[in-house]
């Protein structure tokens, strides 16, 4: 780790009357709660994507698009 955070999470538990460790930790929650979780899904989602799992996005519109024609019908025989 470099000084340079070494002394920032150094002064900022000083500023809050806490240990380091206790700063350190408060800032891996954090990004874990934040961007770790964000690669976790990601990692997730490529591995469902690898055994097959994934949906073709041309079917997906598709079905949004009939979806849509049949909602405008609808409302064309009610208006």
């Amino acid at each position: 780790m470099s000084t340079d955070l070494v002394a920032t999470f150094d002064h900022i538990a000083q500023v809050l009357d806490r240990d380091r460790s206790w700063v350190m930790q408060k800032a891996l929650k954090q990004y874990i709660e934040h961007e770790g979780i964000d690669i976790l899904r990601d990692a997730q989602g490529l591995d469902e994507l690898d055994r097959g799992e994934g949906v073709d996005l041309d079917d997906v519109l598709e079905k949004a698009r009939m979806i849509v024609d049949a909602a405008e019908r609808r409302q064309r025989r009610a208006g």
